[in-house]
């Protein structure tokens, strides 16, 4: 706390006047991360949907994603890794990151995925490339430039039907 409040110019315990906790503290930056992510979100898919693109819409959104994770390791943890012990989120939080999940679940039925394996696929596969980017080339794009393909590989995937990918 006391590096928090040497960061914002604040003694650390005036900090407690607007948090009751670290949770909290955790809590404000979690609501505050998804809220972040979904207005990237929002824009990076906007211009294919107007264009009627749902392919370009779910590229954008998953370097959406990809980059949001990238462009900042520790808000990345907090949202996606669960790494603070005895850290959940408040009720309200929580329902903002599962508007954010409803609202690219449905994006990806535009593109045939229509089940929850191919949703619950899907946000493996790109969590994994922001781990590895994240992981392997931080500020790089080895990782970063994988996404377009695997999107492709996902589709590909998905709009198989389960008989034929047994073959």
């Amino acid at each position: 706390m006391r590096d928090l409040g040497e960061r914002v110019g604040m003694r650390a315990q005036s900090i407690y006047s607007y948090f009751d906790s670290k949770l909290a503290i955790y809590d404000a930056m979690f609501r505050e991360g998804y809220v972040a992510f979904a207005a990237q979100l929002d824009a990076a898919v906007h211009d294919q949907m107007v264009r009627s693109d749902p392919l370009g819409a779910a590229k954008a959104a998953a370097h959406a994603f990809v980059d949001f994770c990238a462009s900042d390791p520790v808000r990345h943890q907090l949202l996606f890794q669960r790494t603070i012990p005895g850290f959940e989120s408040s009720a309200e939080s929580y329902e903002l990151a599962l508007d954010v999940f409803d609202r690219l679940s449905r994006q990806l039925e535009t593109v045939g995925v229509t089940d929850r394996s191919g949703v619950d696929l899907w946000t493996a596969m790109f969590t994994g490339l922001a781990d590895q980017q994240i992981s392997n080339d931080p500020g790089g794009d080895r990782w970063i430039r994988l996404v377009d393909r695997a999107v492709d590989l996902l589709l590909i995937d998905s709009t198989t039907p389960t008989e034929d990918r047994a073959k």
